[in-house]
């Protein structure tokens, strides 16, 4: 069964360990059970039975003798209860099965009987034994009933029914039956595996896929971490009102990627506990699917065992709520890790502080920057700094891949390049399944608009680049109703260059751009609008990335009179994402093609509006100049005669010349004037309307004024 044999002298200096807590209530629990057998085999040699066979004897023999080095191989329920006891009262450490005994109200039989349907688990053999007791039933496990002839004798004066035992260890959430449509007498049990480990003294970091374990030797300590001094102080003092149960949860909001889990587990540490990750829903409508209802009995010993504080994180969305969770057996601290949306009810929830973990500034930021970068060199810290606004956890990860990609270049330094990559990585990873990622890059130069609309980008652009030093400036009126987020409306016809405003935006302020548009976010179902605008935005929010928000007038339309559940419903839409834009912290651009339709409430909200309207035709031609390749054949009077004439929106520019570029290239001649003609012509068949230059019939049209107009621009179009 096992090398180690628990002598009398072994067990008078045997080290407090769980494990060999463990084996003195196994061998407690093999001493009932052999002196069960012995009864079975007396009752059947005097009524001329079947006599048990060699290997059962055999395989008992061993057991015997082990028993023998004890130096009470037949002792009683007050013998063994009284060797446990003397030895537990020697062990001063955590004893997983004395923990959970104590905190639901095991006494050492129950203990035992634990062991008692667990010894298949440790000897298969045992599993024939108790199939051939069990007969003709065969069961390989202890049934309820078998469970109770093996637990009683004369020395069972409590009062207690012996199959009571199954019934407290059932009702504790420490066994469940496996058979339970079975006559309750014939109910199987089985130790939950879990806590089967813990019994024994094994642990390990994820014991199930819902259940994560991080030993308190793992957590710095609350002065350490990176967050603001009233935070800091706030938590140093909870331990002291957590031990005395005058709070009994702890509720910590902030974003995926902040210090939530380490924060929590650093108040556990100051108590001398772990924490247990819980990953399970707390509410389910599958009854198989894995949930809190089906292992919520099971929890509370299992944290008890582990020594943790449960942490539940759910994924709840605006105007959703869950029960705290009260756990039988558990009389610790309970914690939830909450985003911005979504809120806890119950007994427990009104007994439960709830605390902010907001962005780090950036002294909080360098502080993390520098402990995760752990000495490596960096070209411009600073300007990682003031460039990546994440929370703490992402710092970490970006650092971590940062350094990495320097050493697969070769490089001791981590340069700006190896931090975008890393941070893109990230992107990646949380955004691409909620949002379109747009490539960025080219320069203001690479837009052509007119000036009023070039100053607006200009102060978008300064806007975003100071817009967390901006808050250091203001008064103190703004400090309640501002923070570090950028809004912007993009309006104007389609194809005037907004959506490549946004791109360029992101490529000059050296951010990722993700586009999301709206129409496709809202839901036909109650609430699903909200619970996908609250991902997508939270996400980019964190990930500080700029935001492309499309169609904007899908669901910032002006709000209407109430006069269907549909229009109650828009309303309660248009209502959420009106707030939740205010409190955004990131920067997100919003286009639309009517701005007329645009609710006021929303444009009240707005940081800068740029407008954009068709170019005129000084800004055609330079659209066309930006859009020709560099060896074009165009004549300048007829580029210049195509770009008066012919009012075509940046968009349509970009289309014809990537046509005449295309009818170029299958002539195998260089872009001429025909080419482009042809393009133009095409443009305006898709809008089904005439080409002012065939209105002669002619493959070019010059009229007066071309010529002065061609002069206006310096050097080669």
């Amino acid at each position: 069964m096992t090398s180690t044999r628990v002598t009398t002298e072994i067990v008078d200096r045997l080290p407090p360990t769980a494990h060999n807590h463990f084996l003195l209530h196994f061998y407690a629990a093999v001493s009932r059970l052999l002196a069960y057998v012995d009864r079975l085999d007396a009752a059947a040699d005097r009524l001329g039975g079947i006599p048990p066979s060699a290997s059962r004897q055999q395989f008992l023999a061993g057991y015997r003798a082990e028993l023998g080095h004890t130096g009470q191989p037949d002792a009683t329920w007050d013998g063994w209860e009284a060797l446990v006891t003397t030895w537990e009262d020697n062990a001063d450490g955590h004893l997983p099965l004395r923990a959970v005994a104590s905190s639901i109200g095991l006494d050492f039989r129950c203990r035992v009987g634990l062991l008692l349907i667990s010894l298949a688990e440790i000897d298969s053999r045992f599993g024939t034994l108790f199939a051939e007791i069990q007969a003709p039933l065969a069961h390989r496990r202890l049934c309820l009933e078998t469970l109770g002839h093996v637990m009683a004798d004369a020395g069972w004066d409590n009062g207690l029914l012996a199959w009571d035992v199954g019934q407290r260890l059932i009702a504790s959430g420490m066994a469940e039956v496996i058979n339970p449509e079975a006559p309750r007498s014939e109910w199987q049990l089985r130790v939950p595996a879990t806590l089967w480990d813990l019994v024994q003294g094994r642990r390990s970091e994820r014991m199930e896929p819902w259940f994560r374990m991080h030993g308190a030797e793992t957590f710095a300590g609350l002065t350490e971490l990176p967050i603001p001094a009233d935070l800091r102080d706030r938590l140093e003092q909870l331990p002291d009102l957590l031990r005395t149960g005058q709070l009994r949860g702890l509720v910590l909001r902030g974003a995926q990627g902040s210090d939530r889990l380490e924060i929590m587990g650093a108040l556990a540490a100051s108590m001398g506990l772990g924490l247990a990750e819980i990953d399970l829903p707390l509410t389910s409508s599958d009854p198989e699917a894995p949930s809190l209802a089906r292992h919520r009995l099971t929890l509370g010993p299992l944290c008890v065992m582990a020594r943790t504080t449960p942490v539940f994180t759910p994924d709840l969305g605006p105007g959703e709520t869950v029960e705290l969770p009260t756990l039988p057996g558990f009389d610790g601290f309970v914690g939830v890790l909450l985003g911005q949306e979504g809120g806890v009810r119950g007994p427990l929830a009104e007994r439960a502080l709830t605390l902010t973990v907001p962005m780090p500034a950036a002294a909080e930021r360098r502080r993390v920057w520098e402990g995760a970068l752990a000495g490596t060199a960096v070209e411009d810290l600073d300007a990682l700094v003031g460039r990546y606004h994440l929370p703490t956890g992402h710092i970490r990860r970006a650092a971590s891949l940062a350094v990495a990609q320097a050493a697969l270049d070769g490089r001791t330094t981590v340069i700006g390049a190896d931090v975008a990559a890393a941070s893109r990585s990230l992107n990646r990873q949380q955004l691409d399944t909620l949002a379109t990622r747009i490539d960025v890059r080219g320069q203001w130069s690479d837009l052509v608009v007119n000036e009023v609309t070039a100053a607006k980008l200009a102060d978008l652009e300064h806007r975003c680049t100071e817009r967390e030093r901006l808050l250091e400036r203001l008064g103190p009126a703004f400090r309640s109703t501002t923070n570090r987020g950028v809004r912007a409306l993009f309006t104007g016809s389609s194809g005037t260059g907004k959506t490549l405003a946004a791109s360029i935006l992101a490529s000059v302020l050296g951010m990722d751009l993700y586009r999301v548009d709206l129409s496709a976010v809202v839901n036909k179902y109650i609430g699903e609008t909200e619970k996908n605008l609250n991902r997508v935005l939270s996400r980019a929010e964190e990930l500080d990335v700029v935001l492309l928000l499309d169609e904007g007038d899908s669901l910032l339309g002006n709000r209407t009179d109430v006069k269907s559940a549909n229009d109650r419903y828009a309303n309660l839409e248009t209502n959420y994402l009106l707030q939740r834009l205010e409190s955004y912290e990131g920067v997100v651009v919003v286009t639309t093609n009517a701005n007329q339709l645009i609710d006021r409430a929303f444009q009240r909200r707005i940081d800068i509006v740029v407008n954009f309207v068709p170019p005129g035709t000084v800004e055609r031609h330079a659209i066309w100049g930006l859009h020709l390749p560099p060896d074009h054949a165009v004549d300048r009077a007829f580029l210049a005669d195509v770009a008066q004439r012919c009012p075509l929106s940046g968009g349509q520019i970009r289309n014809a010349a990537l046509s005449a570029t295309l009818l170029a290239m299958a002539s195998k001649t260089a872009l001429g004037d025909e080419h482009l003609l042809e393009a133009v012509e095409g443009e305006y068949r898709k809008a089904g309307a005439l080409c002012p230059l065939r209105d002669d019939g002619q493959a070019r049209a010059h009229h007066g004024g071309v010529e002065s107009f061609v002069a206006s621009f310096q050097g080669p179009s």
